[in-house]
């Protein structure tokens, strides 16, 4: 059997390629050295801006020039870095030869004593990944998150008032409405989103051990920890002081705990939509030209909601393997989390594909009112819970001498089904008032969901 060409072994660089491409400009090898030149350059600004060891402030015409080799960044420097790593076996190195070739050719080699000066790997590694995931999340994957949230919310306003039976574990249970039901995994997402926002991305910029060492040796009179934060902060992310030769990598684990925890009520939105299509709540919009099975012609299967489900899995496994890898590393210093980080992009990945394929679903589907009401019509016997509590109510109020209403209703309704003439009939007969016997005999399952629709007036 002959080799196949070269060809991607994930799907995520393969049939998925186009949906999570762009997380690939951040959360690529390519992205992450981009972000280190750019860490690079920006501390070679800094250090001239403060006229350090001699050095003079750059005009702004070469500051544009030094900035262009970030902002600029393609194949070429992808190819140069590729080859330079086959010989140093470095990556931070190569990066910081690339700087130092290219300062050559701006004609500004007088500076390249500053590149990556008293600088560990870590200071600029650490710097490079809170960049990078940071623009990934609020860039890529957060708008999609807040897509399927807006369209959750749209779909609760639509079906507010559509009633529906309710199924706590999996048995009828006291009527909801369908737009209420929505709105509860809009409200979930809404608040970890928010969570997310407020998260810190956080950098440290302090040397080999996390003590600024090089720094004082090569000159004492620089505050270097407060030049440091100013550098860091200026990159518009969040400074460490505290730490080992690494960043302590908590930020990165509160952040994908968060993501995680989305991921999970996003997996539990996929397995109840996917109940409600079963169950005939939801018909599925067929698709121009789409098959659902090889063999029966008839179907629309909910794959957009099984895909999503499995690559919630997915990224929930990777993501928790993130959070427990990150979290330790011994003493100063470890590489357990060099190559855990590479797998930062494949975990989002994965989860803006599910978030993909659910923001599809959710506009590949429409409401059977009708078979919601043939639901609700069929299961009298919810009712069971209003009549036995407004009982209670009129025995706590002196108009009725029932004793245990609960157990009455109980032995007329559980297991069992009753119809609407029955139930009528049930409560004609209840030594209670007038007017809470025509109260209940005025509700249908149907008009039994409370404050439901209301509630959706709850979301953001």
């Amino acid at each position: 059997m002959t080799s196949l060409p070269p060809q991607p072994l994930s799907p995520l660089d393969g049939r998925y390629r186009a949906v999570v491409a762009e997380l690939a400009d951040y959360l690529s090898e390519a992205g992450l050295n981009r972000a280190r030149v750019e860490v690079e350059v920006e501390w070679l600004i800094a250090l001239t801006d403060r006229s350090l060891f001699g050095a003079s402030p750059l005009q702004d015409d070469d500051k544009a020039r030094l900035r262009a080799l970030y902002l600029e960044f393609g194949q070429a420097e992808i190819d140069w870095l590729a080859d330079k790593e086959a010989v140093t076996r470095h990556d931070v190195k190569a990066v910081e030869y690339l700087v130092r070739d290219r300062l050559d050719s701006l004609g500004l080699a007088g500076l390249a004593e500053l590149t990556h000066f008293a600088c560990t790997s870590e200071d600029i590694n650490s710097a490079s990944y809170a960049l990078t995931v940071q623009r990934a999340v609020e860039r890529v994957w957060l708008p999609k998150l807040r897509a399927v949230t807006n369209a959750l919310g749209a779909l609760a306003v639509a079906h507010r008032d559509a009633a529906m039976l309710s199924r706590t574990h999996g048995q009828p249970a006291t009527p909801t409405t369908m737009g209420k039901e929505i709105a509860v995994f809009a409200w979930r997402l809404d608040r970890v989103a928010r969570q997310i926002e407020g998260g810190e991305y956080l950098a440290k910029f302090s040397g080999a051990t996390g003590t600024w060492s090089a720094h004082l040796a090569a000159e004492p009179d620089v505050d270097w920890p407060e030049l440091s934060r100013s550098f860091i902060e200026g990159l518009g992310i969040h400074f460490n002081v505290l730490t080992t030769q690494i960043e302590s990598h908590d930020w990165q684990v509160e952040l994908y705990d968060r993501v995680r925890h989305a991921g999970g009520i996003l997996h539990n939105l996929a397995t109840d939509v996917w109940t409600y299509i079963s169950l005939g709540y939801f018909a599925q919009i067929p698709v121009a030209g789409a098959t659902g099975s090889s063999t029966m012609p008839h179907k629309i299967n909910p794959i957009r909601f099984e895909n999503a489900e499995a690559n919630l899995e997915i990224a929930g496994g990777l993501f928790a393997t993130l959070s427990q890898t990150l979290v330790t590393s011994r003493l100063q210093r470890d590489l357990t989390d060099s190559t855990t980080q590479r797998n930062i992009g494949v975990a989002f990945g994965h989860s803006l594909l599910a978030l993909d394929n659910l923001l599809r679903g959710l506009g590949e589907i429409s409401l059977s009112e009708h078979v919601l009401l043939a639901d609700l019509d069929a299961n009298w016997e919810v009712l069971a819970e209003a009549i036995q509590t407004v009982v209670r109510a009129e025995i706590a109020a002196g108009r009725s001498e029932i004793t245990d209403p609960y157990a009455l209703l109980k032995d007329l309704t559980r297991g069992r089904r009753v119809g609407a003439s029955e139930l009528a009939e049930f409560v004609r007969g209840l030594d209670i008032g007038d007017a809470a016997k025509e109260r209940l005999l005025a509700l249908t399952p149907a008009t039994y969901d409370g404050l439901a629709s209301q509630l959706v007036d709850e979301l953001p």
